[in-house]
């Protein structure tokens, strides 16, 4: 890694936004998809998730400072494709532990190309006993190349949801 745990500040001042109402001045994402049904899958999608299945899933996570989420825990993501790969930090900002939902939420630090924060988590519905995955998060462009990305920026980050979900089923 290269940042001494909390030594370096986010790079926005809406630290734990993903907990409630999304603030303004970003571009807003939601997905939330069925995965299943039982307190078992719940159980076990949880505990993927704080192990960071998501993000191993999908291969972008190089390292992490603990074994699972925790407040504080400072990750390193390999973003992009071969040589026009980089590496970008984020810090885990809050776990989720409810009885119906669990999951983490983590912010971007400086070198991250995005400035915002994202939650990865699962639900469990004891009404229906159904599961879902959910990717959620508020973000705007943090270097010149996301900003020139534009929409095609947010189209990624969509795709790149549904396979954060995907590693789950």
């Amino acid at each position: 890694m290269t940042h001494e745990p909390a030594t370096v500040e986010f790079t926005y001042a809406e630290v734990g936004a993903t907990r409630g109402e999304f603030p303004p001045g970003y571009h807003h994402f939601r997905l939330r998809r069925r995965i299943g049904s039982g307190r078992a899958l719940f159980e076990a999608a949880g505990a993927q998730i704080l192990a960071y299945r998501m993000q191993r899933g999908t291969g972008i996570l190089v390292a992490a400072t603990t074994p699972t989420a925790a407040p504080g825990t400072e990750m390193t993501m390999r973003l992009g494709i071969g040589r026009l790969g980089f590496r970008a930090h984020c810090r885990v900002v809050y776990v989720l532990d409810e009885p119906d939902r669990r999951g983490f939420a983590y912010g971007t630090l400086p070198d991250h190309p995005e400035i915002g924060e994202e939650l990865f988590a699962v639900e469990y519905d004891p009404a229906d006993d159904a599961v879902y995955g959910i990717v959620e998060a508020f973000a705007r462009p943090g270097t010149w190349y996301t900003r020139m990305g534009g929409p095609v920026v947010r189209v990624i980050q969509h795709w790149f949801a549904g396979r954060y979900i995907a590693t789950l089923t």
